[in-house]
């Protein structure tokens, strides 16, 4: 079982920047990629960005150029998420999502999510 905390989420006015951190912990040797998404009221979640343990990363381009994800150290356990530049369409709560190569034992998948940090982008 691998559990994800997220921090970093809050309020910021348009143009701002601001870095969320997800930390893995418990069964992470699995683990081989991870991500972040959000949700905004009334939508679906989306992928905003993803990074894998080869270091290749993805984004959307609604991001792309102003997001950036990256590992904290080479025990690839901890993700961070700068973002640059911010918008209002930026708002919504964020999930950090990881991938594992391994099931877990509770749900029988190999995703795991973050609870969610609320990133709220508003003059």
């Amino acid at each position: 079982q691998v559990q994800l905390v997220e921090s970093g989420g809050g309020l910021v006015q348009p143009g701002g920047s601001l870095r969320l951190s997800c930390e893995a912990s418990g069964s992470t040797v699995g683990l081989f990629a991870m991500g972040w998404y959000r949700q905004a009221p009334g939508q679906q979640r989306e992928l905003v960005a993803h990074i894998s343990d080869n270091g290749q990363t993805k984004y959307s381009l609604s991001v792309k150029g102003r997001f950036i994800i990256s590992y904290r150290d080479n025990a690839k356990t901890t993700v961070f998420l700068q973002m640059n530049s911010l918008k209002p369409e930026d708002t919504g709560v964020y999930y950090c999502n990881a991938e594992s190569a391994y099931l877990s034992p509770v749900t029988g998948s190999s995703d795991y999510w973050g609870q969610g940090t609320q990133v709220t982008v508003s003059s």
